[in-house]
């Protein structure tokens, strides 16, 4: 895909190729809105371990449609603390959210975005792209299986770290898939229960006229109608 590039550029090249060949293999058979939020705590799981985060780093989570509508948000951190050291700030979410709209405009990671970029020497302007628009690794489309025509939503991290950020979400997608995968396997088959007949029986009863009479049974409430519509 690409080739003659200097070292550095022919790195961001394979880091390109490699992260959008992610997107293809990381591809959901459903999504519904439960599974976003489920998504969503597991990123902040795995954050939570890692050692960026036990040093103070922060944390910032949203997954989102592509129509924009928030399923999950998260903050992994604080604004600031008696120290005067903030994890998190505004400008996490203001960064998140142009990493969301880089896979909005393209359809594509924001990583791969990224090194896509760097690997041609071109800039965002270059590309035609708005100035709020934040090309940094850790928005990751959300694909369904038998939908190639786009994603259908956006899952996206942000604490800083271009490629830390991306293997986290791509790690975290790839795991939930495959637990998805693994329970619909082992599920339990579905059947239909075998409905329950339960049989009433009526009793007539001769009543004189002007009493209440009860309900003629069935057969001849059916050989009534008979006889009116043929006079037999």
């Amino acid at each position: 895909m690409f080739s003659g590039f200097p070292p550095m550029t022919q790195l961001d090249a394979e880091l390109a190729t490699r992260a959008l060949k992610e997107e293809g293999d990381h591809r959901f058979p459903s999504f519904s809105a439960s599974d976003a939020v489920t998504l969503g705590l597991s990123l902040r799981k795995r954050f939570r371990v890692t050692q960026r985060h036990e040093t103070g780093c922060g944390l910032v989570i949203s997954v989102q449609t592509i129509a924009g509508h928030t399923l999950f948000a998260c903050t992994v951190g604080d604004q600031g603390h008696s120290s005067g050291r903030a994890d998190v700030s505004l400008d996490s979410w203001a960064c998140l959210q142009g990493m969301v709209d880089v896979v909005k405009r393209t359809g594509h990671s924001s990583f791969y975005v990224e090194k896509s970029m760097n690997a041609m020497g071109k800039t965002t302007k270059q590309m035609g792209m708005p100035a709020e628009f934040r090309v940094h690794g850790g928005a990751f489309p959300i694909w369904l299986e038998n939908a190639p025509c786009c994603p259908i939503a956006v899952v996206a991290c942000f604490s800083g770290s271009s490629q830390d950020d991306h293997s986290l979400v791509v790690k975290t997608v790839r795991d939930y898939i495959t637990k998805m995968k693994n329970s619909a396997q082992s599920g339990p088959s579905m059947s239909m229960p075998t409905p329950h007949v339960v049989e009433h029986h009526m009793e007539h009863e001769w009543t004189e006229p002007g009493e209440h009479a009860l309900p003629v049974p069935p057969s001849e409430f059916a050989e009534s109608l008979y006889t009116s519509h043929t006079g037999r």
